[in-house]
């Protein structure tokens, strides 16, 4: 079980106000977190293992600028503690990044067909083969290569993702693992547990699986 969060639209302070979402998601997972933007054409990445404030005093995710971002809380499942195998994700030509909860169960196939393809893995995660197959799919709709990439694989997923190509759009996506959508004046969100939103909105979508 981990707790995501990923924004759209927030344009002051998102370090902090992606931090404090995370924080009250931290009963979801609680041995690593990590939390990325969008600044510019490039993809800033904050994350290391230990409890949410611990890892906040190590790399100060205050300092972390943008429009749109990510955050995730883990328990491991997949691939032991270690700050490699932290979420978020990135994909190997570090253009999209992902936070994921759920298991991935045909992730050992995938991989496979990913490394005879070319891709490198820095992780032991079956979240860093659904970043790279995405962007085995990309062609310049983000949405449409995360529905390709979602097809292929078997298991269960909540999923948000965000490339640097189109810095105007956030992803989510899930099947049999909690995810919401939340609507609000100029920015969106989506998030595994309404808590974590209901300081910038009570307008909210429970989304359907798949």
């Amino acid at each position: 079980m981990c707790g995501i969060i990923g924004i759209v639209g927030y344009k002051e302070d998102i370090g902090n106000i992606i931090l404090k979402s995370i924080k009250s998601l931290e009963y979801r997972g609680y041995d690593s977190a990590g939390i990325c933007t969008i600044n510019g054409n490039k993809i800033l990445i904050k994350k290391d293992i230990g409890k949410i404030d611990e890892v906040n005093k190590k790399v100060n995710f205050s300092e972390l600028r943008g429009n749109i971002g990510l955050g995730h809380t883990r328990w491991a499942t997949c691939g032991g503690v270690t700050k490699e195998n932290a979420h978020p994700h990135l994909s190997f030509g570090k253009k999209i990044a992902i936070v994921h909860n759920g298991i991935i169960e045909n992730f050992h196939e995938l991989k496979e067909y990913l490394l005879g393809k070319g891709y490198k893995f820095s992780s032991e995660t079956d979240t860093e083969v659904v970043a790279h197959l995405i962007e085995d799919y990309y062609h310049g709709d983000i949405g449409e290569a995360t529905r390709k990439a979602l097809n292929k694989i078997e298991g269960s997923y909540a999923l948000g993702v965000i490339c640097t190509d189109e810095p105007d759009k956030l992803i989510g996506a899930k099947n049999e693992s909690p995810l919401i959508l939340g609507v609000g004046k100029g920015e969106n969100f989506i998030a595994s547990d309404v808590s974590s939103i209901l300081d910038h909105t009570k307008n909210v979508v429970y989304l359907g699986d798949k």
